[in-house]
């Protein structure tokens, strides 16, 4: 009974991880291919381990109540995992990290119907006060003992916990795929290993169990697979995993997770889509700095994914009229934003280029530069543009807070030279509204 209801928590969590992730796979088929795999992994495992007791009692070995082994449920079940994702066509470490969770809660409600069953899971004797006796159980003792089944419930719990909010993060921005399943293999592998210590299990080699042994290869392939998934994330620009994710879960808007500032303490209230875009107010400002304006001409230097290029958009065509130059030097994230732009519908209104900000030319006076591109490049844009920005026209540079030293010293310097005068906004990135000193004096 408790094993039914291990398999229904495990589906429930399993069905709720697809839906967020938006994997387009049948979590039923899953489970129940899984979970009779699991339970004919276990069951085969255990008998297996006693094969005397096998020949001279097969049916009653195999058939009996108790006698379900996790590491023989642990390979099955992956196994088994391993044929649906070859099935459903899908990234087998992706399968992985969607059942991780569903595999901790469902590993942990089962351990319950060992407690219940006595089925000689329980531990060594202790004095402790909340040890219990199976007098009754399918393995009898009358000694108190630790309930060891009770330790790896309220460990699963936890485990599974971690691994649910682990999962989570993929939704917010891009995370190392294979993360969740490696964090599985480790914490559930040293978990089985110390409960060990104080359970029944007879010792195999160097003093240790079976499910040792296993619980030691589990915890190793979960800090291998750790180790090589984040090495090979970090390789990636940074731009790139950005890009992907989007390309993968859409624009997700959640809380700014910019650290404080002293001019900026309180970042959580403000919202973002990822780290390299403007801030959603900001962007929000953006277009409503357009439209108040009223700018013939726009150039924005670091179009990433092109999301503030369309907002910027927006209120040139709510102004009915005008025209923003963005440009981007990488060749992927531009394919990305072109892609954005062109489905759009805004397109009349932007001119996309594939070419650095330093090397772009554009023709005529520019009435509002924004200046967000790489970092170091941003005074260098300025300067360069500088010559052709109208008396009154705006300069805006992004990632101009006291954290990010880069943008707001530059900005600092062109003041000093006195070819600027700005304002900093306290935004939780900062956010420089400049004009040529020029205009601020007729």
């Amino acid at each position: 009974m408790l094993l039914w209801v291990a398999f229904v928590c495990a589906f429930l969590v399993l069905q709720a991880d697809f839906r967020r992730r938006r994997l387009e796979a049948d979590p039923q088929t899953i489970a129940v291919t899984v979970a009779l795999a699991g339970v004919a992994g276990a069951k085969l495992y255990n008998v297996l381990e006693t094969p005397a007791e096998l020949f001279a009692n097969p049916l009653g070995m195999i058939f009996s109540r108790g006698g379900f082994a996790w590491a023989g449920g642990f390979i099955a079940g992956m196994v088994a995992l391993a044929i649906m994702a070859r099935r459903y066509r899908m990234p087998l470490l992706l399968m992985f990290d969607a059942c991780a969770p569903a595999a901790a809660l469902g590993y942990a409600v089962g351990r319950i119907g060992c407690l219940i069953s006595g089925d000689g899971d329980y531990g060594i004797p202790t004095s402790l006060p909340w040890g219990m006796s199976f007098p009754n159980g399918l393995v009898p003792t009358t000694a108190r003992v630790h309930p060891t089944p009770i330790y790896e419930f309220l460990v699963g719990m936890i485990i599974f916990y971690y691994l649910w909010k682990l999962g989570g993060r993929v939704l917010l921005g891009p995370r190392p795929l294979g993360e969740v399943v490696a964090a599985y293999f480790l914490w559930t592998g040293l978990a089985r290993f110390l409960v060990e210590f104080i359970r029944r299990n007879p010792r195999s080699f160097f003093g240790l169990t079976n499910a040792q042994a296993i619980s030691m290869a589990s915890m190793a392939a979960g800090a291998a697979l750790m180790l090589v998934i984040r090495k090979r994330f970090r390789q990636k620009k940074n731009e790139h995993r950005i890009i992907g994710h989007i390309i993968d879960r859409g624009d997700v808007l959640q809380q700014e997770y910019h650290r404080a500032t002293t001019e900026c303490p309180e970042p959580e209230r403000w919202r973002m889509y990822d780290s390299m875009t403007a801030e959603f107010e900001v962007l929000e400002f953006l277009r409503g700095l357009i439209t108040t304006v009223k700018p013939k001409l726009v150039v924005e230097t670091g179009t990433f994914s092109g999301v503030s290029t369309l907002w910027i958009a927006e209120g040139l065509k709510i102004n009915g009229g005008g025209k923003v130059i963005t440009c981007e030097n990488d060749a992927a994230v531009f394919a990305s934003a072109r892609q954005r732009i062109e489905q759009s519908g805004l397109g009349e209104w932007i001119e996309a280029r594939n070419e650095s900000s330093l090397e772009m030319v554009v023709e005529g006076t520019v009435d509002v530069l924004f200046s967000d591109s790489d970092l170091p490049l941003r005074e260098q844009e300025v300067r360069k543009f500088l010559p052709q920005m109208t008396p009154h026209g705006l300069i805006l540079m992004h990632d101009a807070s006291s954290h990010l030293k880069v943008v707001r010293e530059a900005a600092l310097r062109l003041e000093q030279e006195g070819l600027i005068s700005m304002v900093f906004l306290p935004t939780p990135r900062g956010l420089v509204i400049a004009q040529k000193r020029e205009g601020r004096e007729r």
